[in-house]
């Protein structure tokens, strides 16, 4: 096949993602060329709220290939839209990185170590609700940028400390940032959180057969049980939703949690079912509507639409 050109943003977190997508797909024999491109979220400081919708960081790149001048795109799993572009398909997720958050500070504070109203800075509402729900105290202030700006504004005393996903300060290899990584009972992920997309034309069959490879189908299972539940939900990126699904054991388990803005209402649910790897999609549909039955018998759609 001739050379893929993959379409990506232009942070340098954007740029190891499609470069280590084209490390893969030369150990596999197949040649490869960045294009990279600024998104709107890349421009655009202000805070991702209501009045953004939710896309921000990947249209562009995805408009590269719809147009040809790109033949895959790579995402952050969590940043692309549930709601697909028929145009488009979702061919690989590579094996997945850490889950977890951290909460960054000079001092390495624990969530219980903050100070009282200490101002922490994240632009999700998913972190910010969690992190009330055990820390009413705690200031909740938005920030944007990438890593390396959101750490410029840590050292300059804006923040008391900042959340940031562990999978990017792996991939960038800031190993000696003070941090503490927050445990699953502490922070539950984004759905599809340290798992990349690669996204192909959808009658572009010769690119979807090369980067089939590249698919892990424990991975595979995990994000698209936590997009569909999400999508199910109609929450987008803004709600505070979270979501983890992981195989082990011959198992797939899906945690999953739905808060109110202040985190003082939360809904937890635990499902799971038996993995085969070869029937990973409808494993995964079954997952994500039990998960979501569960949840709406408890109050999850009135909890999210309470806060729109």
């Amino acid at each position: 096949m001739k050379t893929l050109r993959i379409a990506t943003r232009k942070s340098p977190l954007a740029l190891w993602q499609a470069e280590h997508v084209a490390a893969l797909l030369a150990s596999r024999g197949v040649a490869s060329d960045l294009v990279p491109l600024s998104s709107v979220g890349d421009l655009d400081m202000r805070p991702i709220d209501g009045t953004r919708q939710v896309g921000v960081f990947t249209k562009r790149i995805q408009q590269a290939v719809i147009d040809e001048d790109a033949d895959i795109a790579v995402h952050s799993l969590k940043d692309l839209p549930t709601e697909g572009d028929e145009r488009l398909a979702l061919a690989a997720v590579p094996p997945r990185e850490t889950v977890q958050d951290s909460l960054v500070s000079d001092p390495g504070w624990t969530m219980s170590d903050l100070p009282h109203a200490a101002r922490v800075g994240t632009g999700s509402r998913r972190r910010g609700a969690q992190l009330l729900s055990h820390r009413a105290d705690l200031r909740i202030l938005p920030i944007r940028g990438n890593v390396q700006t959101r750490l410029e504004k840590l050292q300059s005393g804006e923040f008391d400390a900042i959340m940031l996903a562990e999978a990017g300060i792996v991939r960038l290899r800031l190993d000696g940032l003070s941090r503490s990584r927050l445990s699953m009972e502490e922070m539950l992920p984004a759905p599809g959180q340290g798992a990349l997309g690669i996204e192909v034309r959808a009658d572009d069959d010769r690119a979807r057969e090369v980067v089939d490879c590249l698919n892990d189908a424990p991975t595979r299972a995990a994000v698209t049980a936590e997009r569909r539940l999400l999508a199910e939900l109609h929450g987008g990126c803004l709600a505070p939703i979270a979501a983890l699904a992981q195989v082990k054991g011959g198992q797939i388990r899906m945690c999953s949690v739905v808060l109110s803005h202040d985190g003082k209402k939360r809904i937890d649910n635990e499902v799971e079912e038996e993995f085969d790897p070869s029937r990973w999609h409808d494993i995964a549909v079954k997952l994500a509507s039990d998960a979501f039955s569960a949840l709406k018998k408890r109050g999850a759609i009135e909890l999210i639409e309470g806060q729109r």
